[in-house]
């Protein structure tokens, strides 16, 4: 039998080895290479997803090349969601006080961006009059833009429950019409929420709740709803289509994922709907970061944002002319009224500057939400989803109870808070950005989850 030259195969291998390393280093090299060098850059970074981020980017291109005869390159980035973009911005900032690389932050509410203005990390920038105008500085109390134009709402968004009416109907379940009714304790392992340490938008949706029900009765009904959740996504971006494959019957969700979902597998299949007991429309935003590389591409594309003809693809579905180049459309309420009419049936959204007279929103208080955002999240993170499995198992312990006494006072343990909202907006204002201050509370709460978990235990053997 033959044997193999050990050396022969050796210098193979090696000469593959070389050859791959080659390879490879080529198609690196070419990745980063612009197919053709654009005139012009801009750096957006952005929690929204793929179809705003494709839709606006092409479409500003081609009004760019237009406007000024050059070409212009849009880079996307996202570290994960409003909360974790907003971080991101600011520790760069503590880096590079004078600026970073990013030129745009472009989604979210306003809670992020008046936070950034008061830091002073945001470049006020006036849009021209004609365009100023057709915008309306307040939104039922809420500002859609900033005095000092700093920012921006670019688009009109609500909040609320959507639910799989399939799967609800086969598990006999309720049809939602209050944030209050997720706080059923027959819907255990049925909701889809968001961390709002990750998430602009889950973040919301939970401070829509504590302002609209009050601190108290707000974290309690978060507490009932924290122990239905099955789990708590990253994103609100996965909690649709948990939704849509019925590994949850409801989710809580910004409008237009719903209506994505809709459009995608049908109105029959999935409904949305705002809650009664906490309607609230507020500015999704865009604004031009503080020394910004590419600062008049930038002002360029707050101007492209909030034209007519960017605000349109918002708003009309993807076989309109003048829509979205995106299956199923945007559906996004546009910041400008008089579109509207000017659409009439065209439009696929619903006009929320003549809503039903039965909907009334909730005057939501921006400054206060801006002001406690990052407590609330640690409470909300360190009360209910650290613990969630202690807290599930508690729920659902006093779900198989048929004492009513016992029950009532085991949600009472449940509910319990380790602070007031007066002392959370103090500690917001005056000690939250202490770092060893901060760690300590949020050990101390813990250990106060821990403690009043073991009391409803106690409570129910």
């Amino acid at each position: 039998m033959s044997m193999s030259n050990p050396f022969r195969q050796w210098n193979i291998i090696r000469h593959i080895a070389i050859l791959v390393i080659i390879l490879v280093g080529l198609m690196v090299f070419w990745q980063c290479q612009p197919s053709k060098q654009s005139d012009d850059q801009l750096v957006i970074i952005s929690p929204h997803p793929d179809g705003i981020k494709e839709v606006f980017g092409s479409s500003f291109k081609a009004w760019y090349e237009e406007q000024t005869g050059k070409t212009v390159e849009v880079n996307w980035r996202d570290a994960g969601g409003t909360s974790t973009n907003y971080k991101l911005i600011t520790t760069e900032f503590d880096r590079l006080p004078d600026g970073i690389e990013h030129d745009i932050f472009f989604g979210g509410g306003t809670d992020s961006y008046l936070r950034l203005a008061e830091l002073d990390l945001l470049t006020p920038y006036k849009l021209p009059e004609e365009q100023l105008k057709l915008i309306p500085q307040t939104y039922e109390g809420i500002p859609v833009y900033d005095a000092q134009y700093r920012w921006y709402g670019a688009v009109l968004s609500s909040f609320g429950i959507m639910y799989n009416d399939q799967v609800r109907q086969i598990k006999n379940l309720p049809i939602p019409s209050k944030w209050e009714d997720l706080g059923n304790i027959a819907l255990i392992d049925e909701i889809g929420a968001a961390d709002p340490r990750e998430s602009g938008s889950a973040h919301m949706m939970y401070e829509i709740i504590l302002q609209t029900h009050g601190w108290e009765n707000g974290f309690a009904l978060l507490t009932k709803l924290g122990g239905n959740v099955k789990k708590f996504s990253a994103g609100a971006n996965v909690i649709p289509r948990d939704v849509a494959d019925g590994e949850v019957v409801y989710g809580l969700a910004i409008d237009f994922y719903a209506y994505s979902q809709i459009a995608a597998v049908g109105e029959d299949k999935i409904k949305y709907v705002l809650p009664t007991d906490g309607i609230v429309v507020n500015p999704d935003s865009i604004a031009i970061l503080k020394g910004a590389p590419n600062m008049e591409v930038a002002k360029k594309f707050i101007t492209f944002v909030l034209s007519k003809k960017a605000q349109k693809l918002w708003m009309l579905p993807e076989d309109d002319p003048e829509g979205p180049n995106w299956e199923g459309g945007l559906n996004r309420a546009s910041v400008i009224e008089e579109l509207y009419d000017e659409l009439g049936e065209r439009s696929i959204v619903t006009n929320p500057f003549k809503l039903p007279d039965d909907v009334e929103p909730f005057p939501y208080d921006a400054e206060k939400g801006s002001k406690r955002w990052d407590i609330v999240n640690d409470l909300f993170g360190v009360l209910i989803i650290d613990s969630h499995k202690d807290l599930v198992d508690a729920w659902t312990a006093i779900s198989n109870t048929d004492d009513p006494e016992k029950r009532e006072a085991a949600i009472a343990a449940l509910v319990q808070m380790p602070i007031t909202e007066d002392e959370a907006l103090t500690m917001a204002e005056k000690e939250w950005d202490n770092a060893v201050y901060r760690n300590e509370k949020i050990k101390e709460w813990g250990r106060f989850a821990e403690d009043k978990f073991k009391k409803v235990k106690d409570i129910i053997e």
